[in-house]
């Protein structure tokens, strides 16, 4: 078979994508079963993490977990190990259906964002023309509103049998926005020809940094000074803020100054990784990451943008502070 476009990434881990219905009312069950699980995983050589993702308003109680080990073996041993198999027994009656699962051999991306899990059944003999058919979706799904990225997966020998797709877009309403556009469809129906049947998850990836933008080594990360203006967009209200309430607080209460501090930024670093560089990278993704077209345009946009939110930051501050 040919070689892939991501087989290279295969010795950089190993990722399972399992998607399960959870019968109605039984979801605390579910969640202490599934701290077991994640619990038995990580006593498994190879073990990097597991994440859980619930189901979002328009799904009916399909949660998605993902699992991550450093290769393909440490995973497909951790998948058909006896302890897994008594854990699957005990939960069995939490689920409406068999779970159904994708094998990654990849790492995968980081950012959070919403992506697209989409499992292709090729026809036999056709691989080659639906590389190709998949390789014109990418170049039309690249100019659709909020486009990430996109990575093809091939099947694993033994373990993974189906072609995989993961694309990621910056918002759920971008994402639904391509998965019902006529674009799509009409490249579905032509499709049609290369693949059997297709299968669609969409999960919303939990935090992995603050700036990791796609899963593809350095080309994702935005550029230091980016980088930098950024957290300072971030990192000054926040500490500002903190100051100006818990700091009062804490020296009123007589706490020594190195507690004080430790307490600040155990706060300042907690506001920051799961509330505002969130934010702020979804907001500036345009100038983070920016496309191939306009990049010295929009990276001077972006700039003006940032230093204008540090003058009105600092404009209010000291209002407040008067």
């Amino acid at each position: 078979m040919e070689r892939g476009p991501n087989q290279e990434f295969g010795s950089r881990g190993a990722t399972v994508l399992i998607s399960l219905t959870v019968r109605e009312g039984r979801e605390d069950d579910y969640r202490r079963w599934q701290q077991k699980v994640d619990q038995a995983a990580g006593g498994f050589s190879g073990f990097e993490a597991a994440e859980q993702y619930p189901p979002t308003s328009d799904e009916q109680n399909s949660w998605s977990v993902v699992f991550r080990f450093s290769t393909i073996d440490q995973l497909t041993a951790w998948l058909n190990s006896a302890e897994r198999q008594e854990l699957l027994a005990e939960g069995d009656d939490l689920f409406e259906g068999a779970a159904t699962q994708e094998i990654l051999a990849g790492e995968p991306p980081t950012r959070d964002v919403v992506t697209a899990v989409v499992s292709h059944d090729v026809r036999p003999g056709r691989e080659r023309d639906f590389r190709h058919w998949q390789n014109k979706v990418r170049k039309v799904q690249e100019k659709s509103p909020g486009f990430m990225g996109l990575e093809l997966f091939e099947p694993v020998p033994g373990v993974q049998e189906k072609w995989v797709a993961v694309f990621r877009y910056d918002s759920r309403a971008h994402l639904d926005e391509w998965l019902e556009s006529e674009t799509r469809a009409k490249l579905l129906e032509e499709g049609e020809d290369y693949f059997a049947g297709y299968d669609v998850r969409k999960i919303r990836s939990a935090f992995g940094s603050w700036f990791r933008f796609d899963g593809e080594g350095e080309e994702g990360i935005p550029s230091n000074w980016k980088q930098a203006m950024t957290v300072l967009l971030a990192l000054y209200p926040t500490v500002m803020v903190l100051s100006l309430t818990v700091g009062r607080e804490l020296g009123a209460a007589g706490l020594p100054g190195y507690l004080s501090l430790f307490i600040g930024n155990v706060l300042s670093v907690s506001i920051l990784t799961w509330l505002l560089m969130p934010l702020v990278n979804k907001i500036f993704a345009f100038w983070l990451v920016p496309g191939p077209a306009r990049v010295a345009v929009t990276n001077l946009a972006g700039a003006a943008a940032i230093v204008a939110c540090y003058l009105l930051l600092l404009a209010i501050f000291a209002w407040v502070a008067a």
